[in-house]
């Protein structure tokens, strides 16, 4: 692998700017706390999609559970 591609994997899309947040300051704690989840969730985002390309026998397996689970589930 060239050393381009592992660089550009390693360093996350959006760098996140490290503030010191204010404990008086709600709003400012708000927002860091949406900022750290929005972070996570486009990591878990990102690895669901690895493991699904990487186990695609378990992945249709798991879509088939879900499409099973949706057609037995009742309103």
């Amino acid at each position: 692998m060239p050393d381009g591609e592992q660089r550009e994997r390693d360093q996350p899309d959006t760098p996140v700017p490290q503030v010191a947040e204010d404990p008086q300051d709600p709003r400012e704690a708000e927002a860091a706390r949406r900022r750290r989840r929005a972070q996570f969730l486009r990591e878990l985002h990102e690895a669901k999609a690895l493991r699904d390309r990487v186990q695609p026998r378990r992945a249709r397996a798991a879509r088939m559970r879900q499409a099973m689970r949706m057609r037995t589930f009742r309103w």
